[in-house]
């Protein structure tokens, strides 16, 4: 092949390029068309790169000069389809699609808010050397009411204020269908419910772990409430634990303290009232200030030796103390929501805020 011809050759080579990388819609057929022209191996600009060096010696700088002309010619528009591929500018317009309509915006994907309170709280408890640990939704009274320390009579335990799934019992004595329901014995070895508490969860980890331990449990926790702006019959919470030699009420406040600060912001007020759990001795209630006015989001309280005894801790060993904290009610606090029940209506328009 001499000059004249190898010129022309190269020439053909560029138009043929140019032409099917302008008509390269998608990636698999700009990649073939990358291939078929500027591929290291058989690509035809490859092949006529070794033709250039056949030509004789004054003819070969020119056949170079012509050569790298072409190359840059078929790079350049490889480079524009790339970019035009990429950005999507001349992907096919459906049938039936009137491009000169007004458009509709796209509504994209968001972890719902709960998730993100969830893992927001793991990221404050983790820095705080708290350990995440999970446990079943479906629980054993003694899981959830006897190694707690709730007593057989306690409100807690009334099969109207839980859902029971399987229990034994005796046959009602109403007539018609009630007479062929089993009577529910929450006191009952084989009783199943849906748990009422993350607590749970404690007793699990310290039944099978040597102290000390400290850890925290988020997930779903179960009770007939009728819904309204601040309760929910289906809702998270945040169980925390820490059981050691010499853990005091005073180090259970700087740990709610922090976290608080950490989650609502360095200006929120907490407090701390007395109260009452049959799981922790003494107990106190946590609140935040949120416009003008107190909000409840958990209890919490040293843990007490019954509770210790019962999964075989020594109370004159180890103290320890545990929380409480529901998550939707420090969802609400950071993002200024002030119904509960939006949070599970599915609203997408509720919903893509966060």
């Amino acid at each position: 092949m001499d000059l004249d011809q190898l010129v022309q050759t190269l020439e053909r080579l560029a138009l043929d390029a140019e032409a099917a990388l302008a008509a390269a819609h998608d990636a698999a057929a700009l990649e073939a068309a990358r291939v078929q022209f500027a591929g290291a191996r058989s690509g035809q600009l490859k092949t006529l790169q070794k033709e250039v060096g056949t030509l004789p010696a004054d003819s070969k700088r020119a056949g170079y000069v012509k050569f790298n002309e072409v190359k840059d010619r078929i790079q350049a528009a490889l480079d524009a389809a790339a970019a035009r591929v990429e950005s999507g500018a001349d992907a096919a317009i459906p049938a039936g699609l009137d491009p000169t309509l007004p458009g509709v915006r796209r509504r994209l994907g968001h972890v719902h808010p709960i998730t993100q309170t969830i893992e927001h709280l793991k990221q404050i408890m983790a820095r705080l050397g708290f350990e995440v640990v999970e446990g079943p939704e479906v629980e054993d009274t003694w899981h959830n009411f006897v190694a707690l320390n709730i007593p057989e009579d306690h409100p807690a335990r009334d099969p109207l204020d839980n859902f029971f799934l399987a229990c034994a019992g005796k046959l009602a004595d109403d007539k018609g269908a009630a007479a062929r329901t089993p009577a529910i014995d929450p006191t009952a070895p084989d009783a199943r419910l849906m748990r009422s508490q993350t607590s749970t969860v404690q007793i699990r980890v310290m039944e099978k772990s040597a102290p000390p331990v400290r850890i925290i449990s988020l997930g779903r926790v179960y009770r007939p409430d009728p819904p309204d702006q601040t309760h929910f019959p289906m809702f998270h919470q945040m169980e925390g634990l820490w059981i050691d030699r010499s853990v005091t009420m005073a180090q259970l406040k700087s740990v709610l303290r922090m976290f608080a600060t950490n989650y609502l912001g360095a200006d929120v007020s907490i407090r701390f009232r007395p109260s009452f759990f049959p799981f922790t001795e003494p107990s106190v209630e946590a609140d935040f200030s949120w416009k003008g006015k107190w909000i409840e989001f958990g209890g919490a309280g040293m843990v007490d030796p019954n509770v210790l005894r019962a999964v075989g801790y020594d109370p004159e060993e180890v103290t320890g103390f545990a929380f409480g904290l529901g998550v939707e009610r420090l969802c609400m606090g950071r993002h200024r929501i002030e119904d509960i029940r939006d949070l599970f209506r599915n609203d997408v328009r509720f919903l893509e805020q966060f």
